[in-house]
């Protein structure tokens, strides 16, 4: 009795088979349900990815076109070959400046091309104001090495981070000259820069009774180099160096000024 009680009375054969048939179509259910769940994540995944790359894909295209924009408009755009020296002058632009420079007398071929340029070297022959004749297209080292007696070398750059010429004569210069200085030849007063200065070994001629008129930082002539001197002018925000020897300002800096200024109207005219 008490064995039959703990033991469960068999279900009857059709219940158990109706059973069975439930729990199988619950087992297949639950594993299309998982399947479809699955599907429809990846599916989503995809998409998800879809939404993310086509923003991309719309800002990846104007950078290219921009980024071939100022590739194109930074190229060079002057001739492959050189400006013929016979050529006439050619239209340059030097921090914003217009000058009209003889190709002749440009000293680097790859200068010679018309355009927007940071530096123009130029050279001149004295007191024609004419460019150099056969050598003009010499290297420079060449023409450096050359007699600059009846040779005027100019730049034209932008001055960058340099004061302009007549600020540096104002405030810069005299903290580094000789407390006494010399007159010279017509005028002129000669002052010696300190030792231990940034310009030692060299000397400011000016016009004693105004500076602002004519003057030039010039070094000391010696046995192995004869004296030059820097002469600098401010065109619009263009510096324009003069290189020159020194004995032109020691012996008629009036012609030397006079020239200087032909030059410049020469190079940058009137109202351009």
């Amino acid at each position: 009795m008490l064995k039959e009680r703990l033991t469960h009375p068999a279900l009857p054969a059709p219940l158990c088979a109706r059973v069975r048939a439930i729990l199988t179509v619950d087992s297949q259910a639950s594993s299309i349900d998982g399947m479809t769940v699955a599907a429809l994540s990846n599916r989503l995944r995809r998409r998800a990815r879809g939404f993310t790359v086509l923003p991309l894909s719309f800002l990846f295209v104007p950078l290219v076109a921009a980024g071939c924009f100022v590739a194109y408009v930074l190229w060079p755009s002057w001739p492959s070959a050189p400006v013929g020296l016979d050529a006439p002058a050619l239209p340059i632009t030097v921090a914003g400046v217009l000058f009209e420079l003889p190709p002749a007398a440009i000293r680097a071929a790859v200068q010679r091309h018309p355009g927007p340029q940071e530096r123009i070297d130029l050279a001149f022959e004295w007191p024609s104001l004419t460019p150099p004749q056969a050598d003009a297209a010499a290297p420079r080292a060449k023409m450096e090495m050359a007699d600059t007696g009846e040779r005027l070398f100019v730049t034209i750059a932008e001055l960058d981070s340099l004061l302009p010429p007549a600020e540096r004569l104002r405030s810069v210069y005299p903290h580094y000259v000789e407390a006494q200085g010399r007159p010279g030849w017509d005028g002129l007063a000669i002052l010696p820069f300190r030792s231990g200065t940034p310009y030692e070994g060299e000397d400011l001629i000016y016009v004693a009774d105004a500076p602002s008129r004519f003057y030039a930082r010039c070094s000391r002539e010696s046995d192995v180099m004869p004296g030059t001197c820097i002469h600098e002018r401010l065109v619009g925000a263009a510096g324009v160096t003069l290189r020159f020897p020194r004995a032109w300002a020691e012996q008629d800096w009036r012609s030397v000024a006079t020239g200087f200024d032909h030059l410049i109207t020469q190079l940058h005219p009137a109202g351009k």
